[in-house]
């Protein structure tokens, strides 16, 4: 019944004597006098009907029931602890950081964010370009990441977000910029070629292959930012990349519950635009 629930303060004080196995001591730890202390424990041995310490005028010690009162007792404190952390998180609404890579879904980002920025108190967006987004999101680093759906995505919420095909990124004077189409074995002798973008930003990525330091494997989203020193050419023998979007399952804070949910208005608003568009 909850009259005889016990609260954390009887099992805060259980513990301390616990692991003085001393009385004094433990009342100087919690801060009270030894008195009260041990009537709280000796009300606490009635109310259960479990002996938890013996007692001598030499020395205290744990019953073998004592032991596993104790086990438990750790347990629903840092259970109480653990509760209290993740609403405390779950209110506060700091800013929404996001792992991405640069050289996939750089739009389809920029939308989603655009959306988000119109909600009224919405929180600011903090990007984290990451080789790793995954592990970004899972350390905490991260509170939201933009992934390929081949990776793995145990523990993580996600949502389907876009389709991308692979295109390369070259100078627009190389001599493969007027191709309509390369394969990467045309690709793998140039100078500065990388399959996977550097982790930079796009702009700066844009910049260094605009230059001819860098020629570079991204998702066509992010031709759309190339510019006209910049040329974006298909990849055929590189498959479409699935993207989705991913937060750690389980409680999240204010913030990234409001990113999410107006990614999902956004990304369904434009599913059934497409769909408007294939029946047509």
């Amino acid at each position: 019944m909850d009259r005889d629930r016990i609260d954390t303060r009887e099992l805060s004080y259980f513990v301390a004597v616990a692991d003085e196995l001393h009385f004094s001591r433990a009342a100087d730890r919690l801060g009270i006098s030894q008195p009260p202390l041990s009537r709280a424990i000796r009300q606490l041995e009635l109310r259960i009907g479990v002996t938890l310490f013996e007692r001598t005028s030499r020395r205290v010690a744990l019953t073998p029931a004592g032991e596993v009162f104790l086990a438990e007792a750790r347990r629903a404190l840092a259970a109480v602890d653990r509760a209290v952390l993740q609403a405390q998180q779950v209110a506060r609404r700091g800013p929404v950081r996001i792992a991405t890579n640069p050289g996939t879904g750089s739009g389809l980002l920029h939308d989603l964010i655009a959306a988000h920025a119109r909600e009224p108190g919405a929180a600011a967006v903090e990007l984290i370009f990451a080789r790793d987004q995954g592990a970004a999101l899972r350390s905490g680093a991260a509170d939201v990441a933009l992934l390929c759906d081949s990776e793995e995505l145990d523990g993580l919420e996600t949502i389907e977000a876009a389709t991308e095909e692979a295109v390369v990124l070259l100078p627009a004077a190389h001599r493969l910029a007027g191709c309509a189409a390369v394969t990467l074995a045309q690709l793998r002798d140039e100078d500065g070629f990388q399959a996977e973008p550097p982790v930079t930003s796009l702009d700066q990525l844009i910049d260094l292959v605009a230059i001819g330091q860098l020629v570079v494997v991204v998702g066509e989203s992010a031709a759309d930012r190339a510019g006209s020193a910049v040329t974006a050419v298909r990849v055929v023998d590189l498959p479409p990349t699935s993207l989705v979007l991913a937060w750690r399952a389980g409680p999240s804070t204010a913030s990234v519950t409001a990113f999410v949910e107006a990614a999902r208005a956004t990304l369904a608003a434009a599913s059934a635009r497409r769909a408007v568009l294939t029946r047509v």
